[in-house]
């Protein structure tokens, strides 16, 4: 289980990465005027070896011994403080006597055979020769202006100690730097809380085993211990870890062949697995990242680096849980959706408008209607509470709903007490009449059931005709799949003027039944809005 805590406050911590962040932008910056310098130097001794200007030679020599000293001054500057060593006292005096005095040694030597060389030069007339040395002596004259402006950086951040001398005025560069260098590491949006988890150190050495599980367990880590590949394998199918801290180099299974069995099981895939080692080759790195590792860390392990880099590795994993999280929230609701849109919807129509159908309107030339009423219902709503009639017209039209599955008809909708189905749409139905007919002679002894039950009298009308019809998508918001037509209007009509308990048909109807059934006929009836009609009780 990965839990974040608040990072811990320190100003003794603040002020030391403050002052090594600014001593790292203070050897960035020194860095390129000296190279520049050194530039100046190289192209001087080249030049004066192809034009035959010997005579320059001594000199240039005792320059390119002043530039190189600059350079490896350069490389080896701030190293108390950029190493993390305490910031007072002699390493202070020592990083203020570089800047104040070492550096400016071999810029003035610099300068003072540069000037001499300038004059030399000019003297003999060897002008692009003087023009290049000019070059030299104005990048070195920058450099020892910038000397100044470092050490007005420096000391307002209370790394060297201040003087009585005048300083230039802070650059605005130097301002820049240092409201950048803050931000980065003081911004609350930067500074996030460190994350803990269980994490499996896993390292043939006891000695690395014990130090790592002082320093994790200090951190806040829960921490288990493995001292070869095959164990922590072992470990892993049978415990939850956060993270695996791997050493590359091991006897019997290396941490390569751990890590790529990890990454070949589905349930290890995911999990963050930092590698350890004591080759700190650049291919070492790159062959453990190319089998799936997270990260890479060098042995001897920085505590810096090493919190860090588990830090982010948790991180990650605690984001991509969350994502996963959400993901399978956001999938089992879109699942919900689909299934609540099916019951409301036919599937093909559903389809269709997945596919992009904004208009859902058929013809279809050969359907059958079906239209059910409960008989007495009304007056009995009106004796029973509300729960009690809604239990009991929902179990009759779930049992309605349970027959029209089983023989592939369609439920249209449910208005009141009336319920209405119809078989050949939306799909093709080549008996749709056949088994509309078997629904509906079913359906009065699902209502007889229920009339028991409640013991309460009870009684269903069913009208069913068959022709043509149009069905489609009713609606933006709440979708209805409905169906029209003189269809649909006279299978009403033979429910409305049909016999309780029977099942009331047209000539139209009985003309697609045929021999299936026997017919009880009725004496011609003049139908509203249809007129005379002869019509049928199937038997």
């Amino acid at each position: 289980m990965l839990l974040q805590t608040p990072a811990p406050k320190s100003d003794t911590l603040e002020t030391d990465q403050m002052a090594r962040a600014l001593a790292s932008f203070v050897r960035a910056e020194f860095e390129a005027p000296v190279h520049v310098v050194a530039g100046f130097v190289d192209l001087l001794i080249e030049d004066a070896h192809r034009d035959g200007m010997d005579h320059y030679l001594s000199d240039l020599a005792k320059i390119k011994v002043a530039s190189d000293r600059l350079d490896q001054m350069v490389v080896g500057l701030l190293d108390g403080v950029h190493e993390g060593l305490p910031l007072a006292g002699r390493e202070i005096e020592a990083m203020s006597s570089k800047l104040r005095h070492d550096l400016r040694t071999p810029i003035t030597a610099i300068l003072g055979y540069g000037e001499l060389l300038s004059e030399e030069a000019r003297d003999n007339g060897d002008d692009a020769f003087c023009g290049t040395i000019d070059g030299m002596v104005d990048a070195s004259r920058r450099l020892l202006g910038q000397i100044d402006g470092m050490m007005h950086l420096l000391r307002g951040q209370g790394l060297t100690p201040t003087t009585v001398e005048e300083t230039p005025a802070e650059p605005p560069k130097l301002q820049q730097a240092v409201e950048a260098i803050r931000a980065v590491l003081f911004d609350q949006h930067v500074l996030q809380p460190k994350t803990v988890g269980r994490i499996l150190v896993v390292d043939d050495n006891v000695s690395n085993l014990d130090l790592l599980s002082r320093r994790l367990t200090r951190d806040g880590h829960s921490v288990e211990l493995c001292d070869s590949g095959e164990g922590a394998l072992a470990k892993l199918k049978s415990e939850p870890f956060d993270l695996v801290l791997l050493d590359l180099i091991m006897p019997g299974m290396n941490g390569i062949d751990v890590l790529r069995q990890l990454r070949s099981d589905s349930a290890t895939r995911q999990l963050p697995v930092v590698m350890i080692s004591a080759m700190d080759e650049v291919d070492g790195a790159v062959r453990c990242i190319e089998a799936g590792a997270d990260d890479f860390l060098s042995k001897p392990l920085n505590p810096v680096l090493l919190q860090a880099r588990i830090n982010a590795a948790l991180e990650r994993k605690l984001l991509r849980e969350r994502e996963a999280a959400i993901t399978e929230r956001l999938q089992a609701e879109r699942e919900r959706s689909e299934n609540l849109l099916r019951n409301v919807l036919p599937a093909s129509v559903v389809d269709r408008l997945r596919a992009g159908e904004t208009v859902i309107a058929d013809h279809y030339a050969d359907v059958s209607i079906l239209f059910c009423d409960l008989v007495g219902f009304t007056a009995l709503a009106s004796r029973l509470s509300p729960g009690e009639t809604l239990d009991l017209l929902n179990g009759i039209f779930s049992e309605f709903d349970r027959l029209a599955a089983l023989n592939g008809l369609e439920k249209i909708k449910t208005i009141g007490d009336a319920y209405m189905v119809a078989g050949g749409l939306p799909q093709e139905l080549p008996d749709h009449a056949a088994l509309v007919a078997a629904m509906a002679l079913e359906m009065p002894a699902v209502v007889a059931a229920a009339s028991r039950s409640a013991g309460e009298p009870l009684n269903v009308r069913l009208g069913m005709h068959t022709g043509p019809v149009v069905a489609g998508i009713i609606g933006t918001h709440k979708f209805v799949y409905d169906v029209w037509g003189d269809t649909v209007n006279t299978a009403s009509r033979m429910e409305r003027y049909g016999t309780p308990g029977r099942v009331h048909i047209t000539q139209a109807t009985r003309d697609v039944l045929g021999a299936r059934y026997t017919y009880e006929a009725l004496p011609p009836m003049s139908i509203k809005g249809k007129g005379i009609m002869e019509t049928y009780l199937i038997r």
